[in-house]
């Protein structure tokens, strides 16, 4: 045994070298093929060029050696040369490009196993600005010709164009989306805004948090568009039609994916809210209307419900700036732990301390509308569950930490209360509604249809004739019927009265309240 064990060792030693010989080789082969791929332009992976390490030094020196007397420290510098040839600059002390380690054997044989430092593979922000997104210049835009909306102000950085045609997800191609007004807590939650714990928990919302400050930018672009060409004379319907193709482009709708959060409101005067032109209407804006401008974008569900007042005449003023302040107000009180009815309180206060003056010189009080109210949001679901009262209550709901709200107001110069009138525009998809078999064929289909365009998002009549469903009276009633769907008829105010509405979507994060929607006008 001792003998076969000899013959062995001799026989290994003999082809010691040849191995060392051929291992080298192919070294050699691995890093000139690597410079040929780089010279044609090709991204490859640099391959790690390690060595067989052996019982003792002497043999870890001969498997460093290279054919010709060269090292591969020296066949690498070579290497280097040859890629700055190719116009590639090559730094001293180079790493891979995905961060790998180099060539270990070597120094582990001369060096007593040092290794060379990782190097990280540098990479620039998708969406900021000094990447591959066009920055324009946009001016100005003049809003004094609306009762109290900001001007929107000049960009030097804008990643908008003047004909508002890119896209959003294509301005911020790093899904960085801009951040809404940020408010900081205060008092017992102060704590919050430099809580590690919170801005972890923060973190772990951050996916659902990009999703409606990409809808909120939509919604700010949409509005800046829709104010530079509303004016007294347009028909309702071109105004809003306009308004929907808009979103539809910058949102980049698909589907249930993203696109419109709901059908657009523009109810007028003493119509508060649900009112949007059925195909066939011809009302059309004047210089004496109040009107809600009030519409949705959502993306992956996370909705942004906003809404603002236009009006012309500067005798509204009053009324205006009572949802303004009210609203802000809300905005001002709600967080963590906050108590809905003490909100309300608030917002009452503040819009209960405005009058209103008519043409005749008569002065009336503004109210708030006592039965409408803010209102809770979850995925596919406007409503959801929470509602926010805007009068004194004794609610002592809370908020949490990670809900998303609509903090809105309504007040008028009639009664303060509204019913349901006129001709229906607004239905929406009952959320939990359970399976129910069908008898009338056509109700089959608008309900696969509805399932397939909206879900549980609102829609409007209107909506129903741009997917091909033109004749859906009957099918639609037979939905209802069935309490499959849910009609949301206008909610009208004393008539002869004018009614304001301002609205915000606002997050309750774990270290500060996020007022997404907010923008130069309002």
């Amino acid at each position: 045994q001792a003998t076969d064990h000899s013959e062995c060792s001799l026989k290994f030693s003999l082809f010691e070298p040849f191995f060392a010989h051929t291992m080298v080789d192919v070294e050699e082969e691995e890093v000139v093929e690597e410079v040929e791929g780089e010279a044609t332009g090709e991204k490859k992976k640099k391959k790690k060029n390690k060595k067989k390490k052996t019982g003792g030094g002497e043999n870890g020196a001969e498997a460093g050696e290279a054919t010709n007397g060269k090292t591969v420290e020296e066949d690498d510098e070579e290497a280097k040369k040859k890629k700055a040839k190719n116009g590639e600059a090559v730094a001293d002390g180079e790493e891979d490009d995905d961060g790998e380690e180099g060539e270990e054997g070597e120094g582990e044989a001369a060096a007593g196993g040092k290794k060379k430092k990782k190097k990280k593979k540098k990479g620039g922000g998708g969406g900021g600005a000094g990447g591959n997104v066009k920055l324009f210049k946009i001016p100005a835009q003049d809003n004094s010709c609306f009762v109290l909306l900001g001007d929107w102000k000049e960009r030097e950085d804008s990643r908008q164009n003047e004909t508002f045609s890119i896209p959003v997800a294509e301005q911020y191609p790093g899904q960085d989306f801009p951040m809404g007004e940020l408010q900081e807590y205060i008092g017992d939650n102060a704590f919050r805004t430099t809580s590690a714990e919170k801005r972890e928990m923060e973190r772990l919302m951050s996916y659902e948090y990009e999703k409606v400050r990409k809808a909120a930018e939509c919604h700010r672009q949409v509005r800046r568009y829709v104010q530079s060409y509303m004016r007294p004379g347009l028909t309702m319907t071109d105004i809003v039609q306009r308004l929907e193709k808009k979103t539809h482009e910058l949102v980049q709708a698909s589907g249930l994916d993203c696109g419109w959060g709901f059908p657009t409101g523009c109810s007028l005067n003493w119509v508060a809210a649900h009112w949007t032109p059925n195909y066939g209407d011809k009302t059309v804006l004047t210089k004496d209307d109040v009107c809600k401008l009030d519409f949705g974008v959502q993306v992956g569900g996370r909705i942004v419900d906003c809404a603002f007042t236009v009006a012309f005449d500067p005798k509204y003023e009053s009324i205006v700036k009572s949802t303004q302040d009210g609203t802000n107000t809300g905005i001002k009180t709600a967080g963590v732990d906050a108590r809905l009815g003490e909100i309300g309180e608030a917002i009452e206060e503040v819009i209960s301390s405005y009058e209103y003056t008519d043409a005749a010189g008569k002065t009336t009080a503004i109210k708030p509308i006592r039965n409408l109210n803010g209102h809770s949001m979850n995925p596919y679901q406007i409503h959801g569950g929470k509602t926010v009262p805007i009068v004194k209550s004794h609610d002592q709901t809370k908020m949490e930490e990670g809900e998303f709200y609509a903090i809105e107001t309504f007040a008028s110069n009639g009664k303060g209360w509204v019913v349901e009138d006129l001709e229906c525009s607004h239905y929406m998809k009952v959320f939990d509604a359970p399976h129910t078999p069908l008898r009338v064929k056509s109700a089959k289909t608008l309900l696969n249809a509805i399932d397939e365009n909206f879900g549980t998002l609102a829609f409007c009549r209107r909506w129903l004739d741009d997917i091909g469903q033109t004749r859906h009276i009957l099918a639609l009633k037979s939905l209802v019927d069935n309490d499959l769907v849910q009609p949301y008829p206008p909610l009208c105010e004393q008539r002869g009265s004018y009614v304001s509405q301002m609205e915000h979507t606002i997050l309750i994060k774990s270290t500060c309240k996020e007022v997404v929607s907010r923008g130069d006008d309002y």
